[in-house]
């Protein structure tokens, strides 16, 4: 089993920058897939970045491509996801997410999930 654990989200104002983390335990496996999602009031989870945990390739929503950047941390099983330049939009519940074989960015393949942290963007 996994176990992931988000932390770092707040609210911020526009243009400014926020870096989650999210702490792994249990075993993974070299194969895995480590990604963020976030849902807003409404509407559904939505794929954000992902990383492989062992080569450290990363894909990107549109979205998001240019502000975020997904990191990993191998010896401290860390997660990471700065976001910068974030706008109003970006505001959802941001979860941490794990899977076995490739990259994919539909939460239906995931097979391990946080909590979730809030961040709130205001303008």
């Amino acid at each position: 089993q996994v176990q992931l654990v988000e932390s770092g989200g707040g609210l911020v104002q526009a243009g400014g920058s926020l870096r989650l983390s999210c702490a792994a335990s249990g075993r993974t496996y070299s194969g895995y897939v480590m990604g963020w999602f976030r849902q807003a009031p409404g509407k559904e989870r939505e794929f954000v970045a992902a990383i492989s945990w062992s080569a450290g390739i990363t894909n990107y929503a549109d979205s998001v491509k240019g502000r975020f950047t997904i990191s990993r941390d191998n010896a401290e099983k860390m997660v990471y996801l700065q976001m910068n330049s974030l706008k109003p939009e970006d505001t959802a519940v941001y979860y941490c997410a794990a899977r076995r074989g490739p990259t994919t960015i539909l939460t239906s393949d995931y097979d391990y999930w946080g909590q979730g942290t809030q961040v709130t963007v205001s303008s």
